[in-house]
């Protein structure tokens, strides 16, 4: 006799195995030209695995002065809709700065800035699908890895939260004496304009995809006025159990 068809059993069977939580810790270590260490950051993603390939949900970072135990800033992103724009909640207490960056509807994107002077600005801004924010670059350039690997250059549009506008630029291959990287790429400005303001984002990366390298711009106040330019060098504290790059 045959042993009795188990509907059940199957659809067990078949059904997908959850995807299971993966944690990736890494730490930078931003420092002047001179080589003065003026902060670290230390970052916490949570995330999963999706087709071998890491997916990061949350991320959180906190910055610390060099030797405290309490950190001076800190922000949170969350990547639910897309990897390459987080929504962004970002605090610098030291300078009385908040910046919230929320997407309350489709294609469209709210900045809400209250600035180092005490004032408050608000920003809805519509956007493109190829509109990186904030974190998102470490993400678009993951997943445009194999284009990157073979020299090809990528372009897009990236936030400028205190403007409440996007611009363009190109994700490329590009050479830096001072990174030092298995790969090293840049993020420029594509209009001729902004290139005589904006000086390029040099970014270095392990073979394995992750950051290791960050020179430019910061996000980290040296005064009311203006923002530190760093080279921040990172370090893995764990890796999740599958491939950062497609």
């Amino acid at each position: 006799m045959k042993p009795p068809f188990c509907t059940v059993c199957l659809a067990l069977m078949a059904a997908p195995l959850p995807a299971m939580a993966q944690d990736f810790r890494f730490t930078g270590t931003a420092s002047t030209e001179d080589g003065d260490v003026i902060y670290e950051e230390r970052h916490s993603v949570d995330g999963t695995c999706e087709g071998g390939v890491f997916r990061p949900q949350q991320h959180e970072v906190a910055y610390h002065k060099p030797d405290a135990a309490e950190s001076f800033a800190g922000k949170a992103l969350e990547y639910d809709a897309s990897v390459f724009r987080p929504t962004v909640d970002f605090v610098q207490p030291t300078f009385d700065e908040k910046m919230v960056v929320t997407y309350p509807e489709p294609e469209i994107l709210v900045i809400d800035w209250q600035t180092p002077r005490g004032d408050s600005e608000r920003f809805e801004v519509a956007y493109p699908p190829n509109t990186v924010v904030d974190a998102g670059f470490d993400n678009f350039v993951r997943r445009n890895w194999q284009r990157l690997v073979a020299g090809e250059s990528v372009e897009f549009r990236f936030l400028g939260p205190t403007r409440g506008e996007h611009y363009g630029f190109v994700l490329e291959s590009a050479e830096n004496d001072r990174v030092d990287a298995d790969h090293v790429v840049q993020i420029r400005p594509t209009s001729m304009v902004l290139r005589f303001l904006v000086n390029p984002i040099v970014l270095g990366y392990s073979d394995s995809g992750a950051l290791s390298d960050y020179l430019g711009l910061t996000n980290i106040r040296k005064n009311q006025d203006k923002n530190y330019t760093a080279h921040i060098r990172y370090s893995v504290d764990t890796y999740p159990d599958c491939e950062l790059t497609p």
